[in-house]
């Protein structure tokens, strides 16, 4: 039975001394989650274009994200979310931690064929807020992860000076050569049989997983060595933990990234040619 394999391979991953987390759309979280707890996972996640706690089902059982959360004896995650209310609201109905964002990331394509997404650094800043207001009521701290379009060093340093607590990664892990997608990213993009919103991408192969991690880097375009990118960044702003990374001041500046590099441009226009 799948639940079986599933079950097995909780195990098989725990064995090896791997912290091992468990995805699944809330349509399935009661079914998967009892297994997953019971097999040893370390968390369960609980993913879908956007949560609510109030859900709502007309084809399968209404997910009661507060009644889900009591029920496990895991830390459960719960995403996707981009504003300050419905993150306040899971918060309170127990959950451990948030994956914000919606439509950033590379592969996924809900942007386009939904219409709906809010910039990732708009979305952050008003979750970390929401974070912060429900600490200071509750005494009981959220984590918040970003999740989507964080593929290069800058993104990193730029989602934690917003207001993160960690960032999930795809299209700069897919570059690995140790990533099974030999150079193609997929994703969490919604694989939707009638509406998908997400594709495939290819991204290429341009290191190992250490050097995307921790260098030594070979390109100068922010998609590898990602961690001494943010060490580096909280340096230089003065930040010697994560914590003071996110009270670091933060501007809106669009042309930041082009501003004064018409030597660059330049080049890049010859070269095409």
């Amino acid at each position: 039975m799948k639940e079986d394999l599933i079950a097995q391979r909780i195990k098989q991953i725990k064995k090896s001394g791997v912290p091992c987390a468990v995805s699944t759309i809330p349509q399935n979280a009661e079914k998967y989650g009892k297994i997953a707890m019971d097999a040893g996972a370390d968390i369960f996640v609980v993913q879908s274009t956007v949560t609510t706690v109030r859900h709502k089902a007309t084809k399968y059982k209404v997910f009661d994200v507060a009644k889900f959360c009591k029920t496990m004896k895991i830390p459960v995650i719960t995403g996707n979310c981009v504003g300050y209310g419905v993150a306040t609201e899971l918060m309170e109905a127990g959950v451990s931690g948030l994956l914000i964002g919606v439509g950033p990331g590379a592969a996924c394509t809900s942007r386009g064929v939904l219409g709906i997404g809010v910039p990732q650094v708009t979305a952050t800043v008003d979750c970390a807020a929401a974070r912060d207001t429900f600490w200071k009521r509750t005494g009981r701290y959220v984590p918040i992860i970003t999740d989507g379009g964080m593929s290069t060093g800058g993104d990193i340093c730029k989602a934690i000076a917003a207001g993160s607590d960690g960032v999930m990664v795809g299209s700069a892990f897919a570059r690995a050569k140790e990533a099974p997608g030999q150079g193609f990213h997929w994703g969490m993009a919604t694989p939707h049989a009638n509406l998908p919103r997400g594709t495939r991408i290819q991204v290429g192969i341009t290191g190992t997983l250490e050097e995307i991690l921790y260098g030594p880097s070979r390109l100068d375009d922010g998609s590898q060595n990602l961690v001494g990118a943010l060490r580096t960044c909280m340096g230089t702003v003065g930040a010697s933990t994560i914590k003071e990374m996110q009270t670091t001041e933060i501007v809106i500046a669009p042309a930041i990234k082009t501003e004064g590099k018409i030597f660059q441009k330049a080049q890049r226009i010859g070269m095409g040619k």
